[in-house]
């Protein structure tokens, strides 16, 4: 891909002058004697010095807890390093610092669609913290204890997180549209103790209503003690019918508010049990750590999103993405959390779809945006113009992850949302979770690429043989880690070896993470993604990022979404592109050709698909990502082990046993 030298945006020199990186930077160089003069020899120092640079990110980014003298045991093994081995602290005890005495500040703020609104104070969120730790110690819930929320993004999924961590125990969540045997194969793995449910919740508009699937989930875990349920629809919600089931209110009622008695913990202790997709097996359970996921989020948070005190962050994700576990680890920056559970599309004041997001943002004096890139090119799809109808004056960042954003959606975004805007396109995964490359707010936006890779975060591009391949050299490949960083998994649940987590990220390249994205560093040090490199195609033994071809299909206005796969044939992989199209819209000879003439024009003749076929719907996990493995294993004739991770399983019958790819 040709660099381009065009910045779509440029910090102003009093933003570069007030940002937290570059008093940080300041910092940094009088400590360890250096002379960083810009973001990327800061990089440049983060990674050949970590043990300097996560010991500044400890104590300026002010955590609580006892660092000790040592910061890395074994920093040459990965997996096998060890951070901050005598260090005591507690994730919950960082992100309720000081709030019993802060008073009617905001903790956070919860839109339910346009249904129900809901505000708690810092003071108040404490209290409810309190309360539901209490009620958990009283129901036999300790250190390891695994508790598990199946629930929407809420209050009282931030509550039960804090309370369940604040005791040592271990979180995990899911969010309610999973399917029942979707939750089984997540819950029952880790055997949880104490479940929490919610009797529905508001999709577009229409009420769902969730107790009949959580009376069938309890009755399939049989390591459950309680299954707690939280009334969202309907404060009267029986839940008799529900094994070992009592309201949450209920639950709370014997305590009141009090001191938190934080459990100090190792570093290392488990925080969170995140789930891979699950599109090729039962999911994986990636174990978190207490300080590798407090320390990376306060770095990407303050460091690189510019988060401050009282700045107000929204991400729009479910308790079934990791996102929303970042999300939240903003009150550690004292930061209020702008939650919100329902469709982003749904209309706002003005009537048009998409833009209830736009109205919380004005309502409630969001500073920090964060969704998918999906819900960006959909809006750029509509053609709506948010800086035309909203304010948006404190806006200052935008985030977009969740696959690669389109160099015509950071064109979008300037143009129709904001002009002066760190647009941050941040990529990283469940594995980590949180990010190898993303937004640093002293530096450029160019279009197409994301700002940079992390601080203290050893990112570099791979070719085949396991050779570095320079910035702006125009080839592509294997992201990879080449040290250790906090944020690493410190295993897989049930892998007692490590062989599951061995195998998942340092088979392919030894005591290296190979994280599985097709990448190219550019000219400005900054990184393109071209796809998942397990999606790559490979037609005549040329790879191929299925982004270069998204990005073209999706600018034609008859195309809502697409999905590409490589299709084995005649002893080569022949392309496919599947395309979704507007309502009443059908795929003719004539479509066909100019989609193929807009890939040909733009990209190579490799990359032009060789068929081109119409499909109802496209298959996506429960976080929004299009599935092209599970398609590809559908058009080979090969099972999808796993429907239960996709949030529209139906949607993989338009793909099996097509006429047109028999021939």
């Amino acid at each position: 891909m040709t660099q381009n030298q065009h910045a779509l945006w440029r910090p102003s020199a009093a933003r570069i002058a007030a940002a937290r990186l570059s008093a940080f930077m300041t910092t940094v160089n009088a400590r360890w004697h250096v002379a960083c003069t810009d973001y990327h020899s800061l990089w440049r120092w983060s990674v050949a010095e970590p043990e300097a640079f996560w010991t500044s990110v400890w104590d300026e980014c002010g955590v609580i807890g006892e660092r000790g003298d040592a910061v890395l045991e074994d920093g040459q093994r990965m997996p096998g390093a060890h951070w901050f081995p005598q260090a005591r602290l507690n994730y919950a005890a960082n992100l309720l610092r000081g709030m019993a005495e802060q008073g009617d500040a905001d903790a956070l703020v919860f839109w339910g669609e346009d249904k129900v609104q809901r505000r708690l104070s810092r003071r108040q969120l404490h209290a409810q913290v309190s309360r539901f730790a209490q009620a958990l110690q009283a129901a036999g819930v300790g250190r390891g204890d695994r508790v598990a929320g199946y629930l929407p993004n809420m209050p009282e999924a931030l509550i039960a997180m804090l309370a369940t961590t604040a005791l040592g125990a271990i979180w995990s969540s899911a969010s309610p549209d999973f399917g029942v045997q979707g939750v089984i194969d997540r819950f029952g793995q880790i055997e949880a103790k104490i479940l929490l449910c919610v009797d529905g919740y508001w999709y577009n508009g229409k009420r769902v209503d969730c107790l009949a699937k959580n009376a069938e989930i309890a009755a399939q875990l049989p390591t459950l003690e309680h299954c707690i349920v939280v009334s969202y629809l309907d404060d009267s919600a029986a839940t008799a019918a529900i094994r070992n089931g009592q309201r949450y209110a209920d639950f709370i009622a014997p305590f009141t508010a009090a001191a938190i008695d934080f459990v100090p913990l190792p570093f290392a202790q488990p925080l969170f049990i995140m789930f891979s997709s699950g599109t090729t097996g039962v999911p994986k359970c990636i174990v978190h750590c207490h300080g590798g996921a407090l320390l990376q989020h306060l770095k990407e948070h303050q460091l690189h999103g510019d988060v401050a005190p009282g700045d107000r962050i929204f991400y729009f994700t479910t308790c079934g993405w990791m996102m929303w576990n970042w999300l939240v680890s903003g009150l550690a920056s004292q930061a209020t959390l702008l939650l919100y559970d329902g469709s982003p599309f749904l209309a706002g004041a003005s009537g048009k779809p998409g833009t209830i997001l736009f109205d919380y943002a004005d309502a409630e004096r969001m500073t920090h945006f964060g969704t998918s890139a999906k819900f960006i090119d959909a809006l750029a799809k509509t053609g709506l113009q948010p800086r035309q109808t909203h304010r948006l004056a404190p806006l200052r960042a935008l985030f977009s992850t969740g696959s690669p954003l389109a160099p015509e959606s950071f064109d979008y975004v300037y143009r129709e949302i904001k002009a002066d805007l760190q647009l941050a396109s941040i990529s990283g995964g469940t594995d980590i979770l949180s990010c190898f490359a993303l937004g640093s707010p002293i530096l450029p936006v160019y279009r197409g690429e994301l700002q940079c890779r992390g601080l203290g975060m050893a990112v570099d591009v791979y070719d085949d043989e396991g050779l570095a391949l320079p910035a702006a050299c125009g080839e592509r490949g294997e992201l990879v880690c080449t040290a250790p960083f906090p944020a690493m998994p410190v295993g897989f649940w049930n892998d007692p070896d490590g062989a599951k987590y061995h195998a998942a990220y340092f088979d392919r390249f030894p005591n290296i993470w190979c994280h599985g994205d097709f990448v190219e560093l550019t000219a400005h040090e900054g990184m393109i993604i071209h796809g998942r490199s397990d999606a790559v195609l490979n037609p005549g033994g040329v790879r191929i990022g299925t982004a270069e071809i998204y990005r073209q299909v999706e600018q034609l206005p008859e195309v809502v979404e697409s999905l590409v796969i490589g299709q084995d044939w005649q002893h080569d992989v022949r392309v496919v592109l599947f395309v979704k199209l507007r309502e009443g819209m059908s795929l003719d000879d004539a479509l066909a050709e100019r989609i193929k003439q807009q890939v040909r024009q733009n990209t190579t003749p490799r990359h032009v698909p060789a068929r081109v076929l119409q499909v109802a719907d496209i298959p996506r996990t429960k976080s929004g990502k299009i599935v092209e493995l599970a398609v590809r294993h559908v058009v080979h004739g090969r099972p999808v082990k796993n429907v239960e991770a996709l949030a529209n399983p139906e949607a993989l019958e338009f793909f099996r046993d097509r006429l047109e790819l028999q021939s």
